[in-house]
């Protein structure tokens, strides 16, 4: 597999972004409706915690977005041609790793039902069930809950 990094989205990533979006495979029919006219801006990615995997040539393979209040994983989308390789397991590792950081413990997920499955996988649990928001959103979507680990404190001994 060649050799993919993570690394902080930039400006100049947004409109990569928007395309990675407007062509997933998974948002077709049905669910074609949610990504409709969506657009990730400049000021998103400066507001957010926003993460894109990209290759030896900088090609952009995936990318997410934490939100930290309140916690959740906004957006998390890897390219139809880059599922299957491991890119959407390193993301999601990578965003644990950075709610740590934050402080958080836990992270909310309001999933795209097909992918409900990938994210338990991750180890999300499911917590419940978001009801339909018309007209862009006419089915229910299953909300899941990532559990981030504390970090360890380092221990001081008194005398």
């Amino acid at each position: 597999m060649q050799s993919t990094t993570i690394r902080r989205a930039v400006a100049q990533d947004a409109q990569h972004l928007t395309s990675l979006i407007q062509q997933s495979g998974a948002y077709e029919g049905r669910y074609a409706s949610i990504v409709s006219g969506y657009r990730v801006t400049a000021e998103y990615l400066a507001r957010h915690r926003v993460f894109v995997a990209v290759d030896a040539s900088e090609r952009i393979l995936g990318f997410y977005s934490l939100v930290l209040e309140p916690p959740e994983l906004d957006l998390a989308f890897v390219a139809d041609d880059a599922q299957g390789l491991g890119i959407g397991r390193r993301l999601i590792g990578h965003m644990i790793t950075q709610a740590e950081e934050a402080g958080l413990t836990s992270v909310r997920v309001v999933a795209h039902p097909p992918a409900e499955s990938f994210y338990r996988r991750m180890g999300a649990q499911r917590v419940g069930t978001v009801a339909p928001s018309p007209p862009k959103v006419t089915w229910e979507r299953p909300e899941l809950r990532f559990a981030v680990p504390a970090t360890p404190r380092a221990v001081t001994a008194t005398r």
